[in-house]
């Protein structure tokens, strides 16, 4: 059971409705009257922007379920609020909720392109892709104002550092000179989330992120400066959205997509007791028959953390929506692998004073 809301806070475009401690908090805070008839003033809960000064920003990992070994997360917490983010969790080693906390509570790291200047910088540093977008969104909100991501992508251009890149915030294309120059050398490939053409599900799915038209825009923006995107349905949901793979397939292609990836919906810790709560609310009707088709791909739970198996799903549901999404991404003429991105430029930048190479 999720605790009640707080009674004084008025929500507007947020995901969750709740603030449920994390799973590492041994006490939950609950709202009680204290038998006054007095009302509680109400205010607008608003995003709050804090400051970290990590000692590291490239993180490592060695998980068989992802194409990439290191990656780099300018922010904690995103304001687009998706209910159904597989990071939410991650907001609990904060101490503070996956719910509203994690959209509403972000932490951003302005030190961010300085420490990762420092770090591939250093003689045993090994080159390879170095992924961002694989946590909370790099373009959310809070980096038109504070432009962490671009100094990051400044530092990676220069020093001719491939990339690759998870989005669904359209500042992306403030980047295009910077993205549209490293694709051109093959060093960059842009990834779209693309969960569903339907404006109305996607603002209660997703209240601050962009719409579906605009996505296909930025597809559209991006393919035509020359940039390799990948359309990412992610996540697919049982009941909900998988009816919509090959129109949703369809409509990134004509945008200019050249390949694409599917992945179902994901619910780990205490993202799934905030998915059932979203579902009540918004799709009271459905909720059930949601639940068990998720269930059916996860070996009846909510979730199945496994490797190898957590991306994918298993049994006879999960494998028919695979199979139409090869089928439909075949037809459509999707290239079925993109080719590697380019390590072999990468070098320190020039300084000044430094001679010039002859060729």
């Amino acid at each position: 059971m999720l605790p009640p809301r707080d009674p004084d806070e008025i929500l507007k475009a947020r995901g969750a409705a709740h603030r449920p401690a994390g799973r590492f908090e041994p006490y939950q805070a609950v709202r009680e009257s204290d038998g006054w008839d007095s009302a509680p003033e109400e205010h607008l809960l608003r995003t709050e922007i804090s400051l970290e000064t990590p000692r590291r920003i490239i993180s490592r990992n060695q998980s068989p379920d992802v194409p990439f070994d290191r990656s780099v997360n300018p922010y904690r917490g995103c304001e687009h609020g998706c209910i159904y983010c597989f990071a939410r969790p991650s907001h609990a080693y904060l101490g503070l909720s996956p719910g509203l906390d994690f959209e509403t509570r972000i932490t951003a790291k302005p030190d961010a392109a300085r420490l990762l200047a420092a770090e591939i910088a250093r003689p045993s540093y090994a080159v390879a892709p170095i992924a961002f977008g694989t946590n909370t969104d790099p373009y959310q909100p809070a980096e038109a104002r504070l432009g962490i991501m671009r100094q990051c992508l400044q530092v990676l251009h220069d020093w001719n550092h491939p990339v690759s890149l998870v989005t669904r915030g359209r500042t992306v294309l403030r980047d295009l000179d910077l993205i549209g120059a490293m694709a051109a050398r093959g060093q960059i490939f842009v990834g779209v989330s693309l969960t569903t053409l339907d404006p109305v599900l996607a603002r209660q799915m997703e209240p601050r992120a962009p719409a579906p038209a605009t996505r296909l825009a930025m597809i559209r923006a991006l393919a035509g400066a020359g940039v390799r995107v990948r359309v990412m349905l992610a996540p697919i949901i049982p009941g909900l959205t998988d009816h919509e793979i090959e129109s949703l397939l369809a409509a990134a292609r004509e945008a200019g997509a050249a390949s694409a990836s599917l992945i179902p919906i994901r619910l780990p810790l205490e993202v799934a007791a905030l998915f059932r709560d979203w579902l009540d609310r918004h799709h009271p009707g459905r909720a059930v028959h949601v639940m068990s088709r998720i269930q059916a791909i996860r070996g009846g739970r909510d979730n199945d953390p496994r490797f190898g198996q957590r991306m994918r799903g298993e049994g006879v549901e999960a494998e028919l929506m695979h199979q139409r999404f090869r089928v439909a991404r075949k037809r459509l003429g999707y290239d079925s692998a993109a080719p590697p991105l380019d390590c072999s430029r990468f070098a320190p930048p020039p300084r000044p004073g430094d001679q010039l190479a002859l060729f």
